[in-house]
């Protein structure tokens, strides 16, 4: 895989990483949750407006039908864009997860996703939702799989049956949330990670390490730590329903981090989580 730095030099908001299925991913996502309606179809348009071709969405959004019909007003061509759902947690099991993405497609009205995910890791159903996960990449229906919010136990046991390795793992992941292990461990086996929630849902705006390096380059808080995800070679999923915000979000591709300033970011790490979610217990707090 390419180096952080290697790929901060060269990132565009045209670049995409490859997955060790060889598919290639764009680097910069929109992510969807709690938009629904003209809401979400306004911003999705803001979005591809701005350069954005990946879109974030998940059955449990509510707005898996909006994506669809915002990606057709747009005029571009379904190859063009990068489109991601997820499998939620009352879907898990092999006929659930066949029927689920069955029902996804039909409300985005699209005959394949490039991405599917397991949303969560529910216990103790894992292993069968992974194996139905395998069945609709081989009938073309996801051009890759993967999972969201798996911790190296999660993935060491799906992984100890499994003959396809998940593409990406979708967590939480920010300077104050620094997944370092986790990524390490991904990419060794061949997994990209996506952040989620990649501006800390604003709860670090105010950090003054933060502050004063969006002040030295002429940025925001916000953009800084997108742009600390990329040069982590994270693919990062910032979402906003402000039309402003969204194209400040994607204006993160003419500055590099130095490697003294990256240094810095990395020790914010509190294990600052937004969710709610413990998981070392599979469970929301």
């Amino acid at each position: 895989m390419q180096s952080p730095r290697d790929a901060s030099m060269v990132l565009t908001i045209d670049s995409k990483l490859r997955l060790n299925n060889g598919v290639e991913i764009p680097v910069l996502g929109f992510g969807t949750l709690h938009m629904q309606g003209e809401v979400v179809q306004k911003a999705i348009q803001w979005a591809l407006d701005a350069g954005y071709r990946h879109i974030d969405t998940a059955k449990a959004y509510g707005n898996e039908s909006d994506v669809g019909i915002a990606i057709r007003r747009s005029g571009l061509k379904r190859e063009e864009l990068f489109v991601t759902t997820k499998l939620w947690n009352e879907d898990h099991g092999y006929d659930n997860t066949l029927n689920a993405l069955n029902r996804s497609l039909k409300n985005l009205g699209m005959s394949y996703v490039d991405l599917y995910l397991i949303h969560w890791p529910v216990s103790g159903r894992r292993q069968e939702t992974w194996k139905a996960m395998q069945r609709v990449l081989g009938e073309g229906k996801a051009r890759s799989i993967g999972v969201s919010n798996f911790t190296k136990r999660h993935l060491e046991e799906l992984q100890s049956n499994a003959g396809t390795v998940p593409v990406v793992n979708q967590v939480e992941f920010t300077p104050f949330l620094y997944q370092k292990a986790l990524q390490q461990y991904c990419e060794t086996n061949g997994t990209r990670i996506e952040a989620w929630a990649p501006l800390t849902r604003g709860k670090r705006f105010d950090n003054l390490v933060v502050a004063d390096i969006a002040i030295r380059h002429g940025k925001t808080p916000a953009q800084i730590l997108l742009r600390w995800s990329l040069q982590h070679s994270v693919i990062v999923l910032p979402k906003s329903s402000n039309q402003e915000r969204i194209a400040e979000n994607a204006a993160i591709f003419d500055f590099n981090i130095s490697d003294e300033e990256m240094a810095k970011l990395d020790g914010l790490n509190e294990d600052l989580r937004t969710s709610g979610w413990d998981p070392e217990s599979d469970q929301f707090k």
